[in-house]
């Protein structure tokens, strides 16, 4: 009787998606492309019967880890709860080597992948992604003393400034792009990068988030972070398999919805933007 109801409440909701404007599908900043048979759903129908929603998943901080007594917790954690219980499915998660688990996604070893996958064309032809559901990038972090006042881009992009980046990452390209005529300093890793600023022989470090932001609040009294907006931003997604077009619009429609009253947001500046939960992991996870 509940799957029967839950069944079909899913091809209600499933109709409503389908009849969404393209106006509501573009707040996220891509267009949702939302199938007209939303009411035929048999990959749904699947975890309904089954009555849990298994998720692949890999841990890296603060997406996904383990707490002190080794249960997981994190944002894609959180993400994952909150969509099964609000879909009236248990959730069971399949903990996966990053470098495998489109091929375990693919192997039918769980339903989807929630875990800060980015959409990239070279994924898309594998997988099917859902609408962005977190947006991460690249953040710049800058010595209180060295960069005061510092509040535009234009005022790093100097000659006089030096900005410090983990060598081979990613961060060196978008720091090459955004302050051409600032000199790059490269490290064999981030922890380096940031002592550099740390010890006042740089004026700012460019990282992935939320890598500036903890850093930021672990270092309150050198560091702060001069601009709003991050310099770079990703599109982080679920993914299915190719073809599962109910499933990725019955997601899309779940993430509008935590979108618009706020939920997607608030835990990501928990979990992305303050240390509050540090005293539940332990130390050097």
């Amino acid at each position: 009787m509940q799957q029967s109801a839950t069944k079909a409440w899913q091809r209600a909701r499933l109709k409503a998606i389908a009849a969404l404007s393209l106006g509501l599908t573009m707040l996220l900043g891509i267009t949702i492309s939302i199938p007209a048979f939303a009411s035929e759903t048999p990959s749904l129908d699947k975890i309904t019967e089954r009555g849990t929603l298994r998720v692949g998943m890999s841990t890296f901080v603060p997406w996904a880890m383990r707490d002190k007594q080794g249960d997981l917790i994190g944002f894609e954690i959180d993400v994952a709860k909150r969509l099964a219980e609000d879909s009236g499915w248990k959730v069971e998660f399949v903990p996966t080597a990053w470098d495998g688990i489109i091929p375990a996604l693919l192997a039918q070893k769980f339903d989807v992948i929630i875990g800060g996958m980015s959409i990239t064309p070279e994924r898309s032809k594998s997988v099917l992604f859902t609408a962005p559901y977190s947006h991460s990038g690249v953040q710049l972090a800058a010595n209180q003393s060295l960069a005061k006042g510092f509040s535009t881009i234009e005022d790093f992009n100097s000659r006089r400034v030096t900005i410090a980046a983990r060598r081979g990452a990613f961060t060196v390209q978008v720091a090459r792009e955004t302050f051409p005529k600032a000199k790059i300093l490269q490290f064999d890793d981030d922890a380096q990068a940031f002592q550099e600023v740390l010890n006042g022989q740089a004026h700012a470090v460019i990282a992935s988030s939320p890598k500036p932001e903890h850093e930021t609040v672990k270092h309150s009294d050198k560091l702060f972070i001069p601009f709003n907006e991050r310099l770079s931003k990703g599109n982080e997604a679920f993914a299915v398999r190719l073809g599962e077009e109910d499933k990725k619009a019955f997601f899309d429609q779940w993430i509008i919805e935590r979108t618009n009253d706020g939920w997607l947001s608030e835990r990501y500046e928990y979990w992305f933007s303050t240390l509050d939960w540090q005293n539940q992991i332990v130390s050097g996870q």
